[in-house]
């Protein structure tokens, strides 16, 4: 193989929005990330979660379909049911209780465009 290609890392995931407006609230202020940029006059915006960028952006704007999804996004935490109930107190409901896998808890929640999101620990 050639070495022209050279992945260095992951810019940023993609989640998508149904109402930008709605979920720049959600992940900016329920689950309380810092604002990283807009994208100019795009329905888009930027959190910062660690050492991973989320972007969300309504996907009509760029001639997508909006496709929730379905499998989770594990937002690292350090006590599950400490930030489960903290989400809860903001109005967050969870689609599952605290799951206990033997090496890690976790707790899975829907944001407003119904993308599942996971509140998660590993302790083994």
């Amino acid at each position: 193989m050639g070495n022209g290609l050279q992945i260095t890392g992951v810019d940023f995931v993609t989640l998508p929005a149904k109402d930008i407006e709605e979920s720049k609230r959600f992940y900016g202020e329920v689950l309380g990330l810092p604002f990283v940029k807009g994208w100019g006059t795009m329905p888009a915006a930027e959190y910062q979660a660690g050492n991973l960028t989320i972007a969300i952006m309504e996907p009509s704007a760029f001639g997508q379909e909006l496709r929730p999804h379905a499998v989770p996004l594990a937002l690292q935490v350090p006590d599950v049911a400490a930030a489960r109930a903290e989400l809860e107190a903001r109005g967050v409901a969870f689609v599952t209780d605290v799951i206990d896998s033997g090496t890690c808890h976790q707790a899975i929640f829907l944001d407003p465009a119904g993308n599942a999101l996971d509140l998660h620990h590993k302790y083994g």
